[in-house]
């Protein structure tokens, strides 16, 4: 239930983009915004621009990167394309269209920049000047591209887009041109928020003066994708350092098998005489994002090692490509490791990894095999690319969206490089944010977040929020985020309390996987614990405490709905699972329901499995006696619509006060600005109704 790419994020925005041009064409820019106050609002919120994707050019100079603004009125987002120098103290616009460019990246000699951009519905790769100037079509591929990357000696490029296999069916839909029907015989037919009716494969084509040739399939009747669906990007596919090899992403499994495994591989395709070979075979889990070294000698990965675990422990793993060794870089090291990139010298890998509720970036010299971290601070650092002497990084913080920094790796000190949201945020008060460790009911040690409203005055007393964290696994760090933002929960009145419960990263890997098979135990204390402690405090309103939660916190607020002996005075739950019975039929990732609750439901014997079902949610709804809103949107397949409607049918059954926000054309999160303004409404006028 985690891991949202970048790459879907900006195909999301093309299409959106294209769908809408053809009614207006309007350009959506920068916003003027003057706020009537001080105080975050959602219209705020969404006017924030969005940075992405750094990419530094090949002389270590220059960065590329993208803004994606939002027009609330046509309900759509744009992106553009924007450049800095490393000592330049303003960025340079380098697009300023009607249509997205993403995936943007610099030519090996620096002299073009290739992006991606839709045309007529289709989307096709580009070039254009370091300046904007001087923009071609490149590429016009049937059916359009979903990313690319250039050879390292500029002859070829590869790319990837959908292509549709046989239909073994086919023949039953003959003379039918207007049967809506689908049959299948086996799982995996739709996945998150979309059907499967193609697959993603990797191709590469002849580059010549400016143009795309002879085109090659490399996956050519594969019925599997590269990367993998649907979170995967470019980041999964690369060449090889001598432009012989492309290495990329897949997990090479069908129906109930793929629903069930997460063991992928990486693949080495030989360009000279077209075989493909299995380069980590024998690792049983996720083996992504491919890496090559500068001088050619190494592949860096990120590796899991489990098979059927999503969120195990992601290690950097080195292969010797001329001896063939595997080297676990990692193994002393209890962290996640993300976001490769190497030093010119291929003498050493930067990182990035989450610990105690902040990432930081790290670096792991080969020479001697061993980690340094090399920033601190509370903020996340979630990219980080060598960029001569310095480093490229981007950063937020819980009071601050992305930005580019640059980063000294001698010391660590932090530079600025992008100001995209002075104006608006110099108009906002930010509310302080407070780490605490309090004990566990069983003697732990636990890191808590509390964020308090702008101009916090500690006379008074404030309605207060518990905030459970979806996942389950995964980090509870200084992520700015665009709906589940603490600060304008803060900006509303509210304190928000955020412990860092068992199940999260960031603590070594024991704690993080004391939640499965246990959803209703540990975490469900840690979250109790949490609020009574806090409670503590003369400024925090006991009789009026809220949860609010989405996904695996959506869970935990209806499991509390039934457990929580009166503490709280309101519950919201967004997309979160209710029947866990039910929610192991309805889901398609077969290996979560089969890891975070030890087995199908039917399994008498497996106690872990037995011990899990026997706390699901619904099974304590008898206890409903609080208020709460249900949200849901129609395309989330990973916990799907009815779990909601159910939760929802139980409270008015029951005469508990209740409201459902249904979305009929959101997924697992809320993407559209109307859409996103609506939630956050609703979300407030919910609490504000009950809380103060």
């Amino acid at each position: 239930m985690n891991k949202f790419s970048l790459l879907v994020i900006l195909l999301i925005f093309a299409v959106q983009l294209e769908t809408n041009a053809q009614q207006d064409l309007q350009i959506i820019d920068k916003p003027n915004i003057t706020m009537d106050g001080n105080l975050m609002t959602p219209e705020a919120l969404w006017s924030f621009g969005r940075v992405s994707d750094p990419q530094v050019s090949p002389d270590g100079k220059t960065v590329i990167y993208g803004v994606s603004y939002y027009s609330i009125d046509q309900n759509k987002g744009n992106r553009d394309l924007y450049s800095i120098g490393l000592n330049a103290e303003s960025s340079r616009r380098l697009t300023k269209t009607v249509k997205s460019e993403f995936n943007a990246i610099w030519r090996p000699d620096g002299k073009k920049i290739g992006f991606l951009t839709s045309e007529s519905g289709s989307v096709q790769l580009w070039e254009m000047n370091p300046d904007g100037s001087g923009r071609e079509r490149v590429s016009d591929i049937e059916g359009g591209i979903t990313g690319f990357k250039y050879s390292p000696d500029q002859t070829m490029v590869l790319y990837t887009k959908e292509v549709e296999l046989e239909d073994k069916f086919k023949n039953l839909y003959e003379g039918l041109p207007l049967a809506s029907g689908r049959l299948m015989d086996d799982l995996m037919y739709r996945h998150w928020d979309h059907w499967v009716d193609t697959y993603s494969h990797v191709f590469y084509s002849d580059y010549e003066d400016g143009k795309l040739l002879n085109h090659k399939d490399i996956m050519e009747g594969e019925p599997w994708s590269a990367p993998l669906s649907p979170f995967g990007g470019v980041e999964q596919i690369e060449w090889s350092s001598d432009g012989k090899t492309i290495a990329y992403t897949c997990k090479k499994l069908v129906g109930k098998d793929a629903t069930i495994s997460t063991n992928s591989e990486i693949y080495f395709y030989d360009i000279n005489n077209g075989i493909t070979k299995n380069m980590t075979e024998g690792i049983m889990g996720f083996d992504v994002a491919p890496s090559f070294s500068p001088d050619g000698k190494w592949m860096a990965w990120e590796s899991m090692e489990r098979d059927g675990y999503e969120s195990d422990q992601s290690r950097l793993y080195l292969l010797n490509l001329q001896s063939g060794e595997k080297i676990y870089a990692t193994k002393d090291f209890d962290q996640n490791v993300r976001s490769l990139s190497w030093t010119e010298n291929s003498e050493s890998i930067y990182f990035t990894s989450d610990w105690h509720g902040a990432f930081q970036i790290y670096r792991y010299d080969l020479n001697n095999g061993k980690v340094k971290q090399i920033t601190e601070g509370l903020h996340d650092f979630r990219s980080v690319s060598v960029a001569g002497d310095n480093l490229v990084a981007t950063k937020q913080t819980m009071s601050k969206p992305t930005e580019l920094y640059l980063v000294n790796p001698k010391d660590g000190y932090t530079q600025q490089m992008t100001f995209t949201n002075k104006d608006l945020l110099d108009q906002i008060s930010m509310g302080e944010t407070e780490e605490r460790w309090i004990k566990t009911h069983d003697g732990e040690d636990m890191q808590v977040f509390v964020i308090y409203p702008p101009n916090f005055d500690k006379n008074k007393k404030y309605p207060t929020l518990l905030y459970c964290k979806g996942g389950p696994q995964g980090p509870l760090s200084q992520s700015f985020h665009y709906r589940w933002n603490y600060q304008i929960m803060a900006a509303n009145g509210y304190i928000i309390v955020a412990p860092a419960r068992r199940g999260v990263s960031g603590f070594g890997q024991a704690w993080q996987e004391q939640i499965s098979g246990d959803y209703h135990g540990k975490s469900m204390q840690d979250y109790l614990t949490a609020i009574d402690e806090l409670s503590k405090e003369p400024f925090i309103d006991e009789d009026r405490l809220g949860a609010v939660g989405a996904s695996a916190g959506g869970y935990a607020v209806f499991y509390l709905a039934g457990n929580h002996d009166k503490r709280f005075k309101a519950f919201i739950a967004h997309d979160g699972i209710f029947n866990e019975e039910a929610q192991y039929l309805e889901t398609e990732e077969m290996w979560f329901e089969n890891w975070d609750k030890g087995g199908p439901f039917w399994e008498e014997d497996n106690e872990i499995a037995q011990e899990a079902y026997a706390h699901s949610p619904h099974k304590y709804v008898q206890n409903w006696d609080t208020p709460i809103l249900v949200i849901h949107g129609e395309l989330d397949y990973r916990v799907v619509v009815t779990q909601g409607m159910t939760a929802f049918n139980a409270a008015i059954l029951r005469d508990v006060p209740a409201e459902y926000l249904y979305f009929p054309d959101e997924n697992h999160w809320v993407l559209k600005p109307q859409n996103g303004i609506l939630w956050q409404r609703t979300f407030f006028n919910w609490l504000d109704k009950w809380l103060k």
